[in-house]
Parts: C-alpha cells; structure tokens; sequence
C-alpha cells in the first residue's frame, strides 16, 4: 500500500521538478516475470524507474538505508530488498528474495554495476544478475539512464530541479540459451557483457572493462560524456 502511496506522491511532483524523455517503453512487458538492469549514476535511479512504469518494480537497496531508522520506514514500506556489499551469506538472501519476486511474476530491478558510477563511466557488470536471470528464466530488459547525475550528483545531499532526463528500455535478452549452465563462469560472463553492451549503446556512455569498485568512490574524475544515441549505437563505442 505504501508503494502506491508514495508513487502517487512523487510522480506528479517528480514530473513538474524534471523533463523527462522515456523510450522504448513497449520493451517492458505488461505482465509475467522480468529483470529490469540499468547503469547507474544516481540515488534518484532507483526513483526515476517507477515513476514512468505502471507495474510495481522492487529494487536492491544498501543496508545501510535499512540500518538508519529515518529512511528504513521508507525503503520497507517500498519493498526494497537490502544487500550488503561484503557479500556472503547476506547478498544469497538477497539474491533468495529476488527469485520470490520472480517467482511471483514481478519486476525486480538491479544496477549490474554494483554500486554508482563516481568517474561517469560505465563500469564492467557482475555476473549475480546472469545467474539471477538464468536461475529464473525471467527476460533481462536493459535501461539506458542519462543525466540523473545531473540531477544528483553522488556527493550532493539534495537534488537540483529542473534537469533533462532521458531513460531508454532496450529489447529483452532471454537467458533460455544459457539454461543449465548458471554455474559455468563463462557463461555467467558472456550473457553480462551482453547485457553492458546493450547498456552502453543505450546510455551512450563510455564503457571501461574494470569494476566500479568502493575504493574508487571518493576519488575525484573527470565526468564521461554523453555520446549521441548514433554515437552509441557504432560497436566501437563499447570497449571490449
């Protein structure tokens, strides 16, 4: 009840503070399981994506968000599913509550990156997400999100009004091709570059092989830039 009350807060308060540019909707499907994965740059991602679907979407969120009682109301009530990022026993209930959700026939959405982006780039993706997929059987509908950083960069407290926000859902990858093998590394590896490349043509986002790692997250860079969706659409616009 919570989700519908907040989403019916925010959309109309969200829609008049933003300009917001959605395509390739039609790629999400109306009804049955699906893995939604998107780059990530902002807090507000996770914000973004359910205001344009009608579908509820349940997300990943730190623990951290859970640990402090002023936004743990919020994350709850949302039905996010908390991940520690040490991993461990922790990110397999994570993963567990994840399937239910598939299960179920819901949208689970997840950032492949792991965490976001504090260079502009767009990082190499983890391979939880194929074996989630592959587990499951549930399409992976890739999301292109540009200029939420913009909208809050990830060392400012508040957001800033009034920025352009294009998100682009591409066409679902269907994991059936890999059943069998959610153990083989390879596999798991194959079916996640898929995706990120996926990811980079929709975003446009320069795309460097290496993990968006803690140890990098307060270290000052310059930020990527936006290519034009012509640009991201060219192979070489994904580094292998």
């Amino acid at each position: 009840m919570l989700y519908w009350v907040i989403k019916a807060v925010l959309t109309p308060v969200l829609r008049l503070g933003y300009r917001i540019k959605v395509e390739g909707r039609e790629h999400i499907p109306k009804k049955g399981a699906v893995i939604l994965a998107a780059n990530h740059r902002s807090f507000l991602d996770s914000i973004f994506i359910p205001l344009i679907l009608r579908r509820r979407v349940t997300f990943v969120a730190k623990a951290d968000y859970f640990d402090d009682p002023k936004t743990a109301w919020f994350f709850r009530g949302l039905g996010q599913i908390p991940i520690r990022r040490e991993g461990g026993s922790a990110s397999e209930r994570a993963l567990g509550s994840a399937m239910e959700v598939l299960d179920s026939g819901g949208v689970f959405a997840i950032y492949p990156e792991g965490t976001r982006t504090r260079d502009g780039l767009l990082h190499r993706g983890h391979t939880g997400i194929a074996r989630l997929a592959m587990r499951s059987g549930a399409p992976i509908v890739p999301i292109g999100l540009i200029g939420t950083d913009a909208c809050q960069p990830v060392d400012r407290k508040l957001p800033k009004l009034f920025q352009h926000v294009t998100i682009r859902f591409g066409e679902s990858l269907d994991p059936s091709r890999y059943a069998g093998r959610e153990n083989d590394h390879m596999a798991l590896r194959e079916l996640t570059d898929e995706l990120m490349y996926d990811i980079c043509q929709l975003s446009g986002y320069e795309y460097v092989d290496t993990y968006m790692t803690r140890t990098a997250e307060n270290v000052p860079t310059e930020i990527a830039r936006i290519a034009t969706f012509a640009d991201a659409r060219r192979p070489e616009s994904a580094a292998s």
